[in-house]
């Protein structure tokens, strides 16, 4: 495969942008999450609340829960 006029200059000139980039990002000192990731992380979360809450709150999960509060609350201290 052959390489067009100019090629080198290109990926010279792309690879002083990159570097660029790399160096602005590091002198920034953004480490945290963008909006988008916190918005992503939040829905996430909210749906990992709605499938406990649905857990605890069936038949056989609810009663152990309730035995189990009661043991301790009859338990010494």
């Amino acid at each position: 495969m052959t390489e067009c006029k100019g090629g080198s200059a290109v990926l010279t000139k792309v690879r002083r942008f990159l570097k660029r980039v790399r160096t602005a990002h590091e002198l920034s000192g953004d480490r945290g999450m963008s909006t988008a990731e916190y918005a992503i992380g939040t829905l996430a979360a909210v749906a990992l609340a709605a499938v406990l809450y649905k857990v605890v709150n069936s038949g056989p999960v609810g009663e152990q829960l309730q035995q189990l509060i009661e043991r301790a609350l009859r338990g010494p201290f």
